[in-house]
């Protein structure tokens, strides 16, 4: 097992708040605002939503001059761009971009978004030695490895846009965060040992950055070995942190593939960090 205790995501070591309870739990469905707990001028509000493919929770702290109907209409614009990912890009649905682009039916420079998508799978495989390839999946193009968390990243930037740049939005075993959580500290985020639940957690303070996880689904072979087509079978999960979702998501799939050969990546002047490679 690999831990990194000092990840290059940015988070205040802030004393006052140290004895809190942790405001997020990865993994688990164990995280609440509790709206009493607000600081004075702010509107705390949680949301989860289900699409057909995933869960989000959204948990907002917003400012008290965008008044309950602003803050409602920033987390319906956020769900809306989750849901329409879901529609427009899943790659198991038919008629999405994804599956017509698979088919020939367009090209990537037809969207945009549908071009940013795919420009990040190739920065991802070329940043991995080839170990996260969206093209080396059974039936073509599959952006599924990081999919996810360019959704969360997109509706986050929804959120920014409406003037609420204090949240964190969670799915799985994956989030983001920015700003401060309601009690007017950093979000306290418990990251559990993805084999081992009875370890005591590690605790992130965030106010800026995001884990990706791949391998706690409890799904078997789901992520495969680009090499050789098979299921990767080294590790039983991979974790990392950094500053965008969907960069770490592609990260820890193409870790869990790799094994320790990924650790490599993290090295350096990187921005990401490996915080859990644990092998079975």
């Amino acid at each position: 097992m690999l831990i990194d205790e000092q990840p290059r995501t940015r988070w205040p070591d802030t004393s006052a708040f140290r004895n809190r309870r942790p405001d997020l739990r990865l993994g688990n469905r164990r995280h609440q605002v509790d709206p009493a707990s607000a600081t004075q001028g702010r509107i705390a509000l949680q949301h989860t939503v289900r699409t057909a493919t995933a869960e989000y929770t959204l948990l907002l702290n917003a400012p008290e001059w965008l008044g309950r109907r602003g803050v409602g209409e920033a987390l319906r614009d956020s769900v809306a761009e989750l849901r329409a990912i879901d529609l427009t890009y899943g790659p198991n649905r038919p008629e999405s971009l994804v599956s017509k682009l698979r088919r020939e039916e367009i090209s990537p420079e037809s969207y945009p978004p549908l071009a940013d998508l795919v420009d990040r799978c190739a920065a991802m495989r070329a940043a991995t030695d080839g170990w996260f390839d969206a093209w080396a999946v059974p039936g073509g193009f599959d952006p599924g490895g990081l999919l996810g968390g360019w959704a969360v990243e997109r509706a986050a930037a929804r959120l920014r846009a409406a003037g609420v740049h204090d949240y964190a939005v969670l799915t799985g075993a994956d989030l983001v965060v920015r700003g401060r959580a309601p009690h007017g500290g950093p979000w306290r985020v418990a990251v559990h040992h993805p084999t081992a639940p009875d370890h005591a957690p590690l605790v992130l303070e965030m106010t800026d950055g995001a884990v990706g996880t791949s391998g706690v689904t409890g799904r078997q072979g789901h992520v495969v070995d680009p090499h050789t087509g098979e299921p990767a079978t080294q590790l039983a999960a991979a974790t990392v942190v950094g500053p965008d979702l969907a960069v770490a998501d592609a990260y820890a799939t193409a870790l869990y593939a790799a094994g320790p050969t990924g650790l490599a990546w993290f090295r350096g002047n990187s921005d990401y960090r490996a915080l859990f490679a644990h092998r079975h």
